[in-house]
């Protein structure tokens, strides 16, 4: 589609209606008009400025490339679904699991169908609370290009936990007291059975 050519009569008009009209910002420089050309620097012939890949990068500082809140921030921020009282005896230790899982060197594939299995059967079974043990992970020895959280399953566990079939079991994630394992396992709190 073409465009079609202004008309002398409707040009005329444009520039009366463009010489009543005031800039929002006066103090902008207009594109249309030519201003001073930036001066290209110079180096002296055939040397070259030292450059060094990063020069400019500002240093990372722990891991900044957790864009996600701590995971012991998201758990802590969860609603609250169980007894206020009973979670408060769960926080300082004082409620004792009824089974427990140990995750340590599982793959994930493996520690996801022993989880699933575990919570299922627990909640078949009229258990309401259950020690998930996944470690606090370990640090890796190489540093590649694509940065790995430490503790893989530990950040793993709680998602599965929060989805189907394992959601419509649990009430309830917490991690657990120092006693029962720390920041390397969960206290997860099923709803009953029924």
């Amino acid at each position: 589609m073409s465009r079609r050519k202004l008309t002398p009569d409707e040009i005329a008009l444009w520039r009366q209606v463009a010489e009543t009209a005031h800039r929002l910002h006066p103090e902008r420089v207009r594109h249309d008009q030519p201003g001073p050309k930036p001066t290209p620097r110079k180096t002296p012939a055939g040397r070259i400025e030292r450059f060094t890949v990063g020069q400019t990068s500002r240093p990372v500082k722990g891991n900044d490339h957790d864009l996600s809140a701590p995971l012991s921030e998201r758990l802590a921020d969860a609603p609250l679904r169980m007894d206020r009282k009973a979670y408060g005896r769960l926080k300082r230790g004082k409620l004792r699991p009824e089974a427990r899982i140990d995750l340590h060197g599982m793959t994930l594939d493996r520690a996801h169908g022993a989880l699933t299995a575990f919570i299922l059967r627990a909640q078949a079974d009229g258990k309401r609370l259950v020690l998930v043990i996944t470690g606090k992970g370990r640090d890796r020895d190489e540093d590649g290009p694509i940065p790995v959280r430490r503790g893989v399953l530990r950040h793993q566990v709680p998602a599965w936990l929060s989805a189907p079939p394992l959601a419509q079991a649990v009430l309830q994630i917490s991690q657990a007291h120092i006693s029962h394992g720390g920041e390397g396992a969960y206290y997860v709190y099923l709803r009953r059975g029924r």
